[in-house]
C-alpha cells in the first residue's frame, strides 16, 4: 500500500495529462485544424469606466496543437519521474507543482488577452522558482533567484504595456492598435517575451535553471517556460507586424543568441548544460524566424523542437540517474554498452536535433533556412544564421561522443537495465521525434508547402546541415591542432556565453544588492526614520506629554495656557481688525 500511495500521484497525473492530450487531439483534428476556423469564447466579468473586463478563450490550430503537445510531454515526464524521483519523500508535493506548472502554461496558451495572459505568465514564474529550488541547497537557491528575477523583469514590462493600453480601453493586444504609444507597447511585449525565452542579454538564467530535477528540466526546456516568450510574440504577431522596427531588433537579437549559445555548447562538458545551451540556440532560431516575418514556420519549429528536446532530456536523465547523478561528459562513456536503450534513444534525439532529413527537426529547420535565403536579409545576417545552424551538428556530435566515447562510466556498472517507466515514457516521445514533423506538415496546411530556393541555396543548406560532421571526424582521428590554434585563445570567451552571465547575472544582481543596501542605510534607517515611523512616534509622544501637562487640572496650568493663547491670538486680531 505504501508503494501504491507513492505511485498514485504521478500515475494519476500522467493518466490525466494523456487523456487531455487525446481529447485535444480529437478536438483539433476534427473541429479546428481540418476546417481551418478559429473559435473565440468570451465571458464578461464586469464593465467599469468604459472598459469591458472579459475573460477570452481562443481555439485555433496553433493553440490546440500546442496544448496537445504540452500535455503529451507532461504525461511522459510524469511517468518518467516515478523512476527518477523514486527516493523522493514528498512525491505528492512535487507532482502538485508539476500539475500547477502545466496548468499555467495551458492558461497562457488559450488566453489572447494581455491582462489574463499575466495569470499564466506569473504562474509559470512562481512555480518555476519553487521547482528550481526544490533540492534546497545554495546552488539551487542562487539559480532560483536568478530565474525568478529575470522573469520578473518580463512581468514588469508586460504590466507597463497594459498600463499604456489604457489609452485604447482594450486588453486584447492581438487586434490592430494605433497611437502615440504603439511602438512602445510593441517593444515592451517583445522584450518581455525575450526575458522568458532567455534572449540576449537575459540568457544567464537558462543554464542556471539546470539545478532543478531532470523531469523539470525536460518540461522547462521543451514546451513550457522557455517557449512562453516565443509563443507570446507569435500570438500577438498580427499587431507586432505593424511595427517593423521592433521585429527588426527581434531578428538581430535572435540570430546573435543562436550563435552565442551554439558556440558555448561546443565548449561545455556538462551533459545537461550542453542540452540547455542547445535549447537556447533553438530559441534564438525561433525568434529570428519571427523577426524576418515567418511566424507560422517558427511555431512549426517550436512544436517539433518540443518533441525531440523532451526526448533528449529524458534520455539524459536516465543516464544521469543510472550514473548516480554524474553529468560530466569526461567521466561518462560507453553508455551504448551499459545502457543500450537510453544511449540509442539519446543518439536518435541528437540526430533529430541536428536536422537529419525526414526526421522531425529536418522539416522545420529546412523551411527556416529557406526563409532566410528567400527573404530580404543582409549577407552578414545570413552568415550568422548559417553558422549558428551549422553548430547544431557540432554540439550534437559532442553528445554522441559522450555516449560512444571512451570514458570510464564505472558508476553505471552497478545498475541493471532501465526502469519500465523510463522505457515507456521515452518510447512515447520517440514516435513524436521521428514522425512528428511529417505528421504536422501533412495535416497542418499552413506549413505543408513553401517557396523553394534555387539549387545553390539547397546545396548550401545541405552543407550547413552536414558540415558539422567534420568535428566528429577530427575528434575521432585526434586531429585537434587546427581547432586549438584557431579557437584555443577564445575558449574562455566562447565557453562563458560571451560573459552574458556576468552582465545579466552578477552585474545586475550586484548593482541591485549594493543599491538596496544603500537605500536601507540612507532611507530606511535615515530619512524615513526621521520623517516616517520613528519621527511620527516621537512627535506624538511629545504632543501627548504636552496634552497631559495641560490636563493636570491645576489653576497654574490653566492660567499658563490662557496666557499663551492670548499672546498668540491678540496680534492676529489686530491685523485682521
Amino acid at each position: 500500500m505504501s508503494v501504491l500511495g507513492f505511485l498514485s500521484a504521478p500515475m494519476l497525473a500522467s493518466l490525466f495529462f494523456f487523456l487531455v492530450s487525446m481529447g485535444m487531439l480529437v478536438v483539433g483534428f476534427c473541429g479546428v485544424i481540418n476546417s481551418g476556423v478559429t473559435y473565440l469564447f468570451e465571458w464578461q466579468i464586469f464593465y467599469f469606466c468604459g472598459v469591458d473586463w472579459t475573460f477570452p478563450v481562443i481555439l485555433d490550430g496553433m493553440s490546440v496543437i500546442f496544448s496537445c503537445l504540452v500535455c503529451l510531454i507532461s504525461s511522459s515526464v510524469s511517468l518518467f519521474m516515478i523512476s527518477y524521483m523514486s527516493g523522493e519523500v514528498f512525491m505528492r508535493r512535487f507532482t502538485f507543482l508539476i500539475v500547477a506548472f502545466v496548468s499555467s502554461m495551458n492558461l497562457l496558451i488559450f488566453v489572447p488577452s494581455l491582462v489574463t495572459v499575466l495569470l499564466g505568465w506569473d504562474g509559470l514564474g512562481i512555480v518555476s522558482f519553487a521547482l528550481v529550488i526544490y533540492y534546497q541547497n545554495k546552488k539551487s537557491l542562487a539559480a532560483g533567484m536568478l530565474t525568478v528575477l529575470a522573469n520578473r523583469v518580463g512581468d514588469a514590462l508586460l504590466i507597463l504595456a497594459i498600463c499604456f493600453l489604457v489609452n485604447w480601453g482594450e486588453w486584447r493586444f492581438g487586434f490592430g492598435l494605433y497611437g502615440d504609444y504603439f511602438v512602445v507597447i510593441c517593444l515592451l511585449v517583445v522584450v518581455g517575451g525575450m526575458t522568458k525565452s532567455a534572449q540576449i542579454p537575459f540568457s544567464a538564467w537558462l543554464p542556471a535553471a539546470m539545478a532543478a530535477p531532470t523531469p523539470v528540466s525536460a518540461l522547462v526546456h521543451s514546451s513550457t517556460l522557455v517557449t512562453a516568450g516565443v509563443y507570446l510574440v507569435i500570438r500577438f504577431y498580427s499587431t507586432l507586424i505593424e511595427s517593423p522596427e521592433v521585429l527588426w531588433v527581434l531578428g538581430k537579437v535572435g540570430g546573435l543568441t543562436m550563435l552565442m549559445a551554439g558556440l558555448s555548447a561546443c565548449f561545455e562538458v556538462d551533459l545537461k548544460k550542453i542540452i540547455a545551451l542547445s535549447t537556447l540556440s533553438q530559441l534564438g532560431l525561433m525568434m529570428y524566424t519571427v523577426g524576418i516575418g515567418y511566424p507560422v514556420i517558427a511555431v512549426f519549429h517550436l512544436f517539433t523542437h518540443a518533441l525531440f528536446k523532451a526526448l533528449l532530456f529524458l534520455c539524459a536523465g536516465s543516464i544521469i540517474h543510472a550514473g548516480v547523478d554524474t553529468q560530466d561528459g569526461r567521466i561518462l562513456g560507453g553508455i551504448n554498452r551499459l545502457l543500450p536503450f537510453s544511449g540509442g534513444m539519446l543518439t536518435l534525439s541528437s540526430v533529430v536535433l541536428c536536422g537529419m532529413p525526414f526526421l522531425s527537426g529536418f522539416y522545420s529547420k529546412d523551411l527556416i533556412l529557406e526563409g532566410a535565403f528567400s527573404g530580404m536579409n543582409g549577407g552578414l545576417e545570413i552568415f550568422v544564421v548559417l553558422v549558428g545552424a551549422g553548430l547544431s551538428l557540432v554540439y550534437s556530435s559532442r553528445i554522441l561522443l559522450i555516449v560512444f566515447g571512451q570514458g570510464s562510466a564505472g558508476c553505471v556498472r552497478s545498475y541493471g537495465v532501465e526502469s519500465v517507466y523510463e522505457v515507456i515514457s521515452i518510447s512515447v516521445l520517440v514516435f513524436g521525434a521521428v514522425l512528428g514533423g511529417w505528421v504536422l506538415q501533412g495535416v497542418w496546411v499552413k506549413v505543408s508547402g513553401f517557396d523553394l530556393v534555387g539549387v545553390f541555396g539547397k546545396l548550401v543548406i545541405g552543407l550547413i546541415t552536414f558540415g558539422g560532421i567534420t568535428y566528429s571526424v577530427f575528434s575521432v582521428l585526434g586531429i585537434k591542432l587546427f581547432w586549438l590554434s584557431v579557437v584555443g585563445k577564445l575558449s574562455k570567451f566562447l565557453s562563458s556565453m560571451w560573459f552574458i552571465g556576468a552582465i545579466s547575472g552578477s552585474l545586475v544582481a550586484g548593482i541591485g544588492l549594493k543599491g538596496g543596501s544603500k537605500m536601507s542605510v540612507y532611507l530606511d534607517q535615515g530619512w524615513m526614520e526621521v520623517f516616517g515611523g520613528q519621527g511620527v512616534f516621537g512627535g506624538l509622544k511629545e504632543g501627548i506629554k504636552v496634552s497631559l501637562s495641560v490636563q493636570k487640572g491645576s489653576l497654574f496650568s490653566f492660567l499658563r495656557v490662557f496666557v499663551i493663547i492670548v499672546v498668540l491670538f491678540l496680534p492676529m486680531l489686530k491685523v485682521y481688525g
